[in-house]
């Protein structure tokens, strides 16, 4: 950053590419959906989604390796220790390869696990099983792409990132409209395109970090790589953020088998409509990730005016985007549904649970901001111990509302979910402020 540079402009040079890098996600999974949605009968719609779930639990059970690395690899940066930089790196690589591998090992266990606890009917189960064991190889892939992007997040190079995910969701919606629909191999189509895509995006990472690598100061230090007190605090905070996250996608994969228990057409239409929360909150998570790289940067030079100051512009922009967002959805939301499933049914059960499209946004801004200042911080703990809060709440929620409401319960109770975290965290972030330096 220049002398001169705003602080709105510092955090939309950071926050743009990570906003476009994050929405390419959902618009990945908007394509997965329309691809598979066009084939005759929802069941094709419900198995990609009952497999990414499934995938998506794993790999966030890993998020650490994204959170970690981002608030390590910005407080080495604001801290200008080039040789932290590299064993940050290093370090959470190597936990995103091993983890992979030993996805690719017990993939047997973890399937039968998955598919037990979602309980998709006999015309889904089966084609979600196809593509889960396609996928599965990419594991390696997916999860040292994870620890790289976090680490280019933390050292403020947020274009990178962009063209690692442009390459990676790119690559994986061309190659799905060439397998599916030209080849004609169904959703083992849609698997091997994530598979390719995955290990083409693994590549261009190396080359981008081994080149921002050069031009930093230090060195590759062995004994700073091994150090047994930043290993211990690593795997700290990646057990605390670990579990967190478990907490969180167990929330989430309740939310999933509740929907599939209320029939096929209910979870084809939730299918359609999660894609519209994770553009949105694609979005504002952009405003997260922006915040704890300021934040972490802001705790390597000990600034609490840096920290205040990322903290109100990003949490600011989050809001407005929110907002936009809510607006996007109501008039638009009927539009795509129908752009994304040709099936009556479907496309009927949608429209009638899109308003709560229209609250999410609002309802869960400030949570993604909250996590991203305790990120920065390195405050894996609090972070823990408020999710596990947030999910017993939500607990209570689906056992009081889902049976009266059913779908509406079950979304309704979501926003219990949001407002829970927000609410927990928010008690928390006193201790954060404290600990800066003036």
């Amino acid at each position: 950053m220049t002398d001169t540079e705003s602080p709105h402009k510092r955090v939309w040079r950071l926050a743009g590419p990570l906003i476009i890098s994050n929405i390419s996600i959902p618009i990945l999974g908007a394509v997965d959906t329309a691809v598979v949605g066009h084939l005759p009968g929802p069941q094709y719609i419900g198995a990609v989604a009952v497999g990414t779930m499934i995938f998506t639990a794993l790999y966030a059970g890993t998020s650490f390796l994204r959170m970690a690395t981002v608030g390590l690899s910005a407080q080495a940066y604001g801290s200008d220790d080039g040789s932290e930089m590299r064993a940050v790196l290093a370090r959470a690589f190597l936990f995103g390869l091993g983890i992979g591998l030993a996805i690719i090992v017990l993939q047997v266990p973890l399937a039968h696990i998955g598919f037990y606890l979602m309980g998709a009917g006999p015309d889904v189960e089966p084609l979600a099983r196809e593509y889960f064991f396609i996928r599965v190889w990419a594991a390696p892939a997916a999860l040292t792409n994870i620890a790289i992007i976090g680490w280019l997040i933390g050292a403020h190079n947020t274009r990178a990132s962009l063209a690692m995910y442009l390459l990676m969701n790119g690559l994986n919606a061309a190659l799905d409209l060439w397998f599916v629909i030209g080849l004609g191999w169904g959703v083992a189509g849609v698997a091997w395109a994530t598979f390719i895509a995955q290990y083409a995006t693994l590549v261009l990472g190396l080359v981008i970090a081994m080149r921002m690598l050069r031009g930093m100061n230090g060195t590759w230090d062995r004994e700073k790589l091994l150090n047994k007190q930043a290993f211990t605090r690593l795997a700290a905070i990646n057990r605390d953020i670990f579990l967190r996250s478990m907490f969180l996608q167990g929330a989430i994969f309740a939310f999933t088998s509740i929907g599939a228990r209320l029939g096929t057409v209910v979870l084809a239409a939730n299918a359609i409509l999660i894609v519209f929360q994770y553009v949105r909150s694609a979005a504002i998570d952009g405003f997260s990730h922006t915040s704890s790289a300021l934040v972490g940067d802001a705790i390597g030079t000990r600034s609490r005016e840096r920290f205040s100051e990322a903290v109100r512009i990003t949490t600011w922009w989050s809001f407005g985007c929110a907002a936009l967002f809510s607006v996007i959805f109501i008039t638009t939301g009927p539009f795509f549904i129908d752009i994304m499933t040709s099936v009556p049914d479907v496309r009927a059960a949608a429209r009638d649970f899109l308003p709560w499209m229209v609250i999410t946004p609002l309802a869960g801004f400030l949570s993604y901001q909250l996590d991203g200042f305790f990120i920065g911080a390195t405050r894996a703990a609090d972070m823990r111990n408020a999710m596990l809060v947030s999910v017993l709440i939500y607990t209570l929620a689906l056992a009081v509302l889902v049976p009266p409401f059913g779908n509406h319960g079950l979304w309704l109770s979501f926003i219990v979910l949001l407002l829970a975290r927000a609410a927990t965290l928010y008690l928390r972030f006193p201790k954060v402020e404290r600990s800066i330096g003036n």
